[in-house]
């Protein structure tokens, strides 16, 4: 079994979600660089923009946020927030937003402001940036998540990004009517979101990991019955991600 670190897996398996075509909205960390695991190895036709204004960079080198200068080298339109946004919303084009946080709930909400209360918390995070725009306007959600009880709650101290929120019709009812988080991406393994129940279950567990560990890493019940080992990764994506991608770990 090859070796690697949480990240990389993370990775490279977010990158495997991504198709010729796609729109991805990628923001800081590791956003960054599934989405150029995803240029550089599944999907070099896929079309990578920033809230900050690079739409379609080229990315030859991974920039280490979104207001690096890097992201805008060589992009079809260097443009800036509203732009951005307009794309992430278009209604003809189905954009992925790739999202981290510091918790997330069996519906796929996301909390990346505070724990404890709002106005005394025990931690307090930089916020929301452009976390709450893209889980409300883009097509779909890809999110990553270190997998740890206190991060898997039954219910987000404070709900700066909304996935399902309650069940099936609850996001429409809000006016969201489009979008919604799709797959959770752990260093442990991928959940996925029910079609009916819009209830987080686990889809699949990594090469040295079981089922049972990751419910047992998850502060809430979780649904492990249509798990099923994930592909391994190989040489070639981790030489690609390690020499190619981020050979000075700026991220990794």
């Amino acid at each position: 079994m090859l070796e690697y670190k949480p990240r990389e897996i993370m990775a490279i398996m977010a990158g495997r979600m991504v198709k010729r075509g796609d729109v991805i909205f990628c923001g800081t960390g590791l956003s960054l660089i599934a989405a150029t695991v995803a240029k550089k190895i599944y999907a070099p036709e896929s079309v990578i923009f920033f809230e900050t204004g690079g739409i379609d960079t080229a990315l030859p080198e991974l920039p280490i946020s979104v207001a690096d200068s890097r992201v805008m080298y060589r992009t079809s339109m260097n443009a800036g927030l509203l732009e951005s946004f307009s794309i992430l919303s278009h209604k003809k084009v189905y954009t992925k937003a790739f999202l981290g946080a510091a918790q997330i709930d069996r519906f796929g909400n996301l909390n990346s402001t505070c724990i404890g209360d709002y106005l005394h918390p025990s931690v307090r995070f930089s916020g929301s940036g452009g976390g709450s725009d893209a889980a409300c306007l883009a097509a779909e959600v890809i999110i990553f998540m270190q997998h740890e009880k206190r991060r898997f709650v039954e219910k987000v101290d404070y709900l700066t990004s909304p996935g399902w929120l309650s069940g099936p019709e609850a996001r429409g009812n809000t006016g969201l009517q489009r979008g919604g988080p799709s797959a959770v991406v752990t260093n442990l393994g991928i959940m996925r979101f029910d079609e009916r129940t819009k209830e987080i279950y686990l889809s699949e567990y990594y090469l040295g990991v079981t089922s049972q560990k990751v419910r047992e890493n998850t502060g809430f019940e979780i649904d492990i019955s249509r798990a099923a080992e994930s592909k391994p990764i190989t040489e070639e994506e981790l030489r690609v991600l390690r020499e190619e991608i981020d050979p000075q770990k700026l991220i990794i």
